[in-house]
């Protein structure tokens, strides 16, 4: 039997599949913009297991498979024997005889490695403590939209090396842009990952980051499984805030992106959602398309 194929981090997309799934996202938009009906995956069923909250992931794919033709089914560690401690491959065997594809947002990205071994239909990656790739599809699909090809371009990652900073240094490499990356030394990003990709570079110096950055983009400073360490990080992240002052910095076109939620006041200015320069909503509501196309290329 044909091994399926797998979307846990961006590598494991070929960067002309990449470009070519970026700009699928942009026509399924534009056809679902003009009243047109595509039901590529008519019949076919989603599985959802979150054991982290979520809004805009899970609304994306519960939306994008319903205007597939296909069906979702939510699973949270309450509704399912997970909870109960079940094995990760023995849920993986038995939703794979149920289910045409699955969805996973982890606390550990160990739990979507090993489900996908054991997994004999595609797994996507919704989130986890070391990646976020389903959120760069939509905002490489974003920036295209507004100003072209990201390829040549340069991109500013302000706030916290952790999952979507992971994410951006792979996104540096295979659709080929430039990456400046500015994190408080106690936060750097994944270095291993860091040092593999020759795009990607890191300074403690958020205005040298931003200087000829035709995107910025930054995260919260506390991501889910890090509440309690607020206080800690509000600390550590003193002179990381992104705001009008430091977008002045960058390009006279530079756009400004950020995942959600966002905490206004700490590592965005109060203001800086309404800002001229800032495109989230229409970031946010392309993870409908970009996940629409995310799988209908997985289930070809």
């Amino acid at each position: 039997m044909k091994k399926p194929l797998h979307f846990l981090t961006l590598y494991d997309l070929p960067p002309s599949e990449l470009n070519a799934l970026v700009l699928r996202a942009i026509e399924l938009k534009k056809r679902h913009k003009s009243g047109l009906e595509d039901l590529p995956l008519k019949g076919k069923v989603l599985a959802m297991i979150f054991e982290l909250n979520s809004t805009r992931t899970r609304v994306a794919f519960e939306t994008g498979i319903q205007q597939l033709g296909g069906h979702a089914i939510y699973l949270s560690a309450q509704d399912s024997q997970l909870g109960r401690g079940e094995p990760i491959a023995d849920t993986a065997r038995v939703l794979s005889e149920m289910v045409d594809l699955v969805v996973i947002r982890a606390k550990d990205h160990q739990y979507v490695c090993e489900f996908s071994k054991y997994s004999r239909i595609p797994v996507i990656n919704g989130m986890t403590n070391m990646s976020h790739p389903c959120q760069i599809l939509a905002d490489i699909q974003t920036y295209t939209e507004i100003r072209g090809s990201i390829h040549g371009k340069k991109v500013a990652f302000i706030g916290d090396g952790y999952n979507m900073c992971n994410s951006y240094i792979r996104a540096a490499k295979q659709f080929d842009f430039a990456l400046s990356i500015a994190t408080p030394i106690s936060h750097k990003p994944n270095q291993k990952l860091l040092s593999a990709v020759d795009q990607a570079i890191w300074t403690d110096n958020p205005e040298e980051a931003v200087a000829s950055a035709d995107l910025v983009v930054t995260d919260v400073w506390s991501s889910m499984g890090h509440e309690e360490e607020g206080n800690e990080r509000l600390a550590s992240f003193d002179g990381f805030q992104v705001d009008s002052e430091l977008l002045d910095r960058a390009n006279k076109d530079v756009i400004f992106m950020h995942c959600l939620p966002a905490h206004r006041g700490e590592e965005i200015s109060n203001d800086l959602l309404d800002d001229t320069r800032s495109v989230v909503w229409q970031e946010a509501g392309n993870r409908l398309h970009s996940q629409k196309a995310l799988m209908e290329l997985l289930l070809k």
